[in-house]
């Protein structure tokens, strides 16, 4: 929620190649929320490591303002949301939206009034109004 001084605060939901890198850019000016649903992953974030070397040890130190959660209750401090997660495609090439319809879930359950969630995440022209927007 919005600081006493009237400051947003952002959450970035999947810590992967898109979500990590732009937790830590936001993350070293504004307070954001990184959130995954891996909590292997958000210890090695909050050790200070990505094993996936999206960003280095010294991006991840400077992000002051960047707190690491597994935790959906977390997510109800946030006043603007960007959904970050992963939209795979089956063996028919056609999207697994399960990543999304999940995160658009964990977002709707924890939402404010007033509150802005943005898809980051690729999908097809009307995905978000079909199947985000519904759950």
């Amino acid at each position: 929620m919005s600081s006493s001084t009237g400051e947003k605060t952002l959450s970035i939901i999947g810590l992967g190649y898109v979500g990590l890198p732009l937790a830590v850019e936001f993350g070293k000016r504004y307070r954001t929320i990184g959130f995954d649903i891996n909590t292997d992953r958000i210890e090695e974030l909050r050790a200070g490591r990505d094993s996936t070397l999206e960003v280095t040890p010294e991006e991840l130190s400077r992000a002051t303002r960047l707190e690491y959660t597994a935790d959906p209750e977390a997510l109800r401090e946030a006043d603007i949301h960007i959904v970050t997660v992963p939209t795979p495609i089956d063996r028919h090439k056609r999207p697994d939206l399960t990543p999304l319809i999940r995160a658009s879930e964990t977002v709707g359950g924890v939402l404010n009034r007033g509150d802005i969630v943005i898809y980051e995440s690729t999908v097809y022209p009307g995905a978000t109004e079909e199947v985000c927007v519904p759950v």
